[in-house]
């Protein structure tokens, strides 16, 4: 898992962005366990501290739990993770919108851009 990190974002909400990346595009599928802590943060060059601080928000939203003694693993609920792409296709939906919007286009420009790609 490749990763470089920009300064205007922390960096554990960095790695929640990324594992739900890594997540809905099947990197680690439904059920999959994680790699440790140790795992991650050796892979990542992160501090041990910030992994699991990123991996309790992934928990927190249902995306990841926990089996106690054996580790972290991807939820086997489909809905979950459809719903994250979801909210993850919204964000880069907002983000281009807004960045188009800064060039001055109005919706309609930006829809008659988005047919004209096809």
């Amino acid at each position: 898992m490749e990763f470089e990190f920009d300064d205007d974002k922390p960096i554990y909400k960095q790695l929640v962005d990324k594992l739900k990346l890594e997540i809905v595009l099947g990197h680690f599928k439904s059920g999959d366990k994680l790699p440790s802590v140790r795992e991650l943060s050796t892979m990542i060059c992160v501090n041990p501290n910030t992994i699991q601080r990123s991996l309790a928000e992934l928990e927190d939203e249902h995306l990841i739990y926990t089996k106690r003694t054996s580790g972290k693993f991807v939820t086997e609920d489909d809905d979950i993770i459809h719903q994250v792409k979801q909210e993850l296709a919204r964000d880069k939906i907002n983000t281009f919108v807004s960045d188009m919007e800064t060039l001055g286009l109005k919706t309609e420009d930006i829809v008659k851009l988005l047919k004209e790609r096809k």
